[in-house]
């Protein structure tokens, strides 16, 4: 069973993160497998970007690099169980259970997703699959899920694939892990390993690529170390305009240049108070990426708008809160109206006061969700 990774050589790592892999690298090139009936399951957690995935190019390859912080408490837990097909039928054969219950609505996703990778996992059409998966998040929670549930399956199938070659490194399975649930869901590359996860090709980053995500390269300060993030509910809703089709309108907007170069120069910022500790920075460089994304909605054509009324409430008691407490507290958000609000572990107790008393009037019930700095995706048994 395969466990968190930094319980390998530190040393080895490293070195194996500056190999970047290519494209061809992943095509499969095993043989027919001899496999006839087999299951694995995985967990793999949510993220939050701190600089901004925002516009894409084809295949689901970033039009800009980004970098987020891996979660701990809000994740998916998937079980794939693998049958050998006894016919000659060259379909995929797929079913999907959410918490228990058959939800033939989440089929199309998933054959399209096989589509997009069965040219690196050609076996897919030998077996029939039952996936069965949860989140550990309330599914009405506004939280976007098909980060962890793209990663949790990519990571089963390679589970899968490892299994018909013993020689498979880890640095290959995790890379690969990576790479194909990015053609489920961009944003799922980094919900694979690592506390903090670097998805782009950027200068001053080594290792990194389009093609997948990759553990942060550098030692990140202990003021960041279970690093909090506290998710504020203001809308449970579905988004009015989905991530693809806002993705899609970067295509022809007029500041897209600038914004892409914008997050290559934050992306180079925020390694600096990463590894610095500097928290002033890092404050200003999350906050201003949170408000960018959303203004790249309300400058595209056709326009639109994410956020609610409350969450700009919510932002306003923040600037006041932290110009009053001088405590390192900032929000970012992601698309869509819900608040993240990261601070480090030290000032938790005055951070969940404020909450309580000052801002779960704007959330939805009154809800938040309280997580903090993961350690990426994980192997268990059931």
């Amino acid at each position: 069973m395969r466990k968190y990774y930094y319980f390998l050589n530190l040393k080895m790592l490293i070195f194996a993160s500056k190999i970047i892999l290519k494209l061809n690298d992943f095509i499969y090139s095993g043989h027919e497998s001899p496999i006839e009936s087999v299951s694995f399951s995985w967990s793999a957690p949510s993220n939050i970007a701190l600089i901004k995935y925002w516009g894409k190019k084809e295949p689901q390859l970033p039009a800009n690099p980004s970098i987020s912080f891996t979660l701990n408490n809000c994740k998916t837990e998937t079980t794939l169980s693998v049958e050998k097909k006894n016919n000659d039928d060259t379909n995929f054969s797929v079913e999907v259970f959410v918490d228990g219950k058959l939800k033939e609505d989440f089929k199309p996703k998933i054959l399209s997703f096989f589509e997009r990778i069965v040219l690196y996992q050609p076996f897919l059409k030998e077996y029939h699959f039952k996936i069965e998966t949860h989140n550990t998040f309330p599914h009405s929670s506004g939280i976007a899920s098909s980060a962890s549930g793209m990663a949790a399956l990519a990571l089963c199938l390679m589970s899968l694939e490892e299994a018909q070659n013993l020689e498979m490194t880890s640095d290959f399975f995790y890379k690969k892990a990576s790479f194909l649930a990015r053609l489920g869901s961009g944003s799922a590359c980094r919900s694979v390993e690592s506390e903090v996860v670097v998805w782009g090709k950027n200068k001053s980053i080594k290792g990194s690529t389009d093609l997948y995500g990759i553990p942060f390269p550098y030692k990140i300060h202990p003021k960041f170390i279970n690093y909090q993030d506290t998710i504020l509910l203001v809308d449970k809703g579905t988004k009015q305009v989905s991530s693809s089709v806002g993705h899609s309108l970067m295509d022809n907007h007029p500041f897209a240049v600038h914004r892409f170069r914008q997050a290559h120069q934050n992306l180079e910022k925020i390694t600096e108070s990463l590894t610095t500790g500097n928290l002033d920075d890092f404050i200003s460089i999350v906050e201003s990426e949170a408000l960018t994304l959303h203004s790249m909605m309300m400058t595209s054509q056709p326009y639109f708008i994410l956020m609610k009324p409350n969450t700009l409430k919510i932002i306003e008691k923040v600037w006041e809160f932290r110009k009053e407490t001088s405590l390192p507290i900032c929000f970012t958000l992601d698309a869509g109206a819900n608040v993240h609000l990261l601070y480090p572990e030290f000032v938790k107790g005055e951070i969940i006061n404020f909450i309580e008393n000052e801002l779960t009037q704007f959330c939805e019930n009154n809800s938040y969700i309280c997580d903090s700095l993961g350690l990426g995706a994980y192997q268990f048994s059931i």
